[in-house]
């Protein structure tokens, strides 16, 4: 199965690093550079899962994922937060949003990101 996958991320060269290496595993990948972008994205891809960045302009991902959550099309889709704002920094409205994993960047490598996000997918 081809799995969908959104990447928002405002960080192109970061965004570039994980679009490649999710299409080297078989993915199907769209990204967006903003949370406004993003859920305009993430709602018309329907992907089966979502990388989301906190840190972006315009809209960011705690204010993405709090409006896609109110949808009925986006209550449902399963977000891993990869940022680079370590966990005790987590917005505390990430505890109501029914996230899979918080994952700080710095601490994994694309590699890493990939496997859980297959092994999260498998779940299914």
């Amino acid at each position: 199965m081809t799995y969908k996958i959104a990447i928002i991320e405002d960080d192109m060269s970061i965004s570039q690093m994980y679009r490649i290496k999710f299409e080297l595993e078989g993915f199907i990948v769209e990204t967006a550079d903003n949370g406004l972008i993003g859920l305009a994205l993430v709602e018309k891809m329907m992907p089966d899962i979502v990388l989301l960045d906190l840190m972006m302009p315009e809209m960011t991902g705690d204010q993405m994922l709090s409006k896609m959550r109110q949808t009925s099309w986006g209550k449902n889709f399963k977000v891993i937060i990869l940022t680079n704002k370590g966990a005790e920094e987590a917005p505390e409205i990430l505890k109501s949003l029914d996230i899979l994993r918080y994952i700080v960047k710095a601490e994994l490598t694309p590699r890493q990101v990939a496997e859980i996000v297959k092994a999260e997918l498998s779940k299914t």
